[in-house]
């Protein structure tokens, strides 16, 4: 679970990293948490990025997705979009998120997906809207991350 080899980036994002000698799938994933908790990116651009995420193994004591789990299904999605609108110069860092908890969901897959609120020079704003198998609002998130230059940053 959380194997990032199915996401589809556009072509141009994935020529631009290849050349830099960089793998796309393990730079834009959910890294060990997510794969802990089993997110699974399905589609990346800077338009729009979905991924899911098991209930299963990320609950809370009354069987409930636990909303710290759907909170880190939009920090990962948000951050991937804001990722890819900074480009290969660019590091995103979050630096706020909020979250709705509209219903539980106690099985299945949930869905994210993130689309642009505001996309400028140094922040990246995404609304990130997940969803149950019955496509029924569960969550709803806005994370914003400040895009910092990668030239002279260390670790």
């Amino acid at each position: 679970m959380g194997e990032q080899s199915t996401a589809k980036f556009p072509q141009d994002v994935v020529d631009e990293y290849a050349a830099l000698g960089v793998d796309l799938a393990a730079m834009f994933s959910a890294g060990h948490l997510g794969t802990r908790m089993g997110v699974q990116i399905i589609e990346a651009s800077s338009d729009r990025v979905v991924g899911t995420m098991p209930v299963e193994g990320n609950t809370q004591p009354y069987g409930l997705l636990h909303g710290g789990a759907s909170a880190v299904l939009a920090e990962t999605l948000g951050s991937v979009g804001a990722m890819l609108h900074g480009g290969s110069k660019k590091l995103a860092v979050g630096v706020d998120l909020n979250c709705t908890h509209h219903r539980g969901a106690r099985s299945g897959l949930v869905t994210g997906v993130a689309t642009p609120v505001h996309r400028g020079r140094s922040t990246a704003t995404y609304e990130i809207v997940i969803t149950d198998e019955q496509d029924k609002r569960v969550c709803t998130a806005r994370l914003t991350c400040m895009l910092r230059d990668t030239e002279g940053l260390t670790g």
